[in-house]
């Protein structure tokens, strides 16, 4: 893969997570802040102060997310970002994630 189609990727990645967390958000299931800053996405939990982080990091061809479980590397495979050391998949991963912070169950997909 390319480096342009990498970034269109990373960057259709991280529209779909704060579209999806807004929208989360808006229906009162979980009180997140979401903020972006070029290929980086700062997702706050209002009520703990606490954050995950996804960017994009190009060289690598990865994004990469840090959280309060930990930090990950996840590539391109078949179409879906997975994690190189336990084979999970982004949006489910991040759906844990959320929800440990957040306090509220929530499910995450990329649509």
């Amino acid at each position: 893969m390319g480096e342009s189609e990498f970034l269109a990727q990373a960057e259709a990645t991280l529209d779909a997570i704060e579209a999806a967390l807004d929208r989360l958000n808006d229906d009162n299931m979980i009180d997140v802040e979401c903020s972006r800053s070029g290929n980086v996405l700062e997702i706050e939990f209002i009520d703990n102060g606490s954050k995950i982080i996804v960017n994009s990091q190009a060289a690598m061809q990865e994004l990469w997310v840090a959280s309060r479980s930990g930090g990950y590397h996840y590539k391109q495979v078949d179409g879906k970002w997975i994690n190189g050391r336990d084979n999970t998949e982004l949006f489910t991963a991040l759906s844990e994630m959320v929800t440990a912070q957040g306090g509220s169950p929530v499910v995450l997909t990329d649509g």
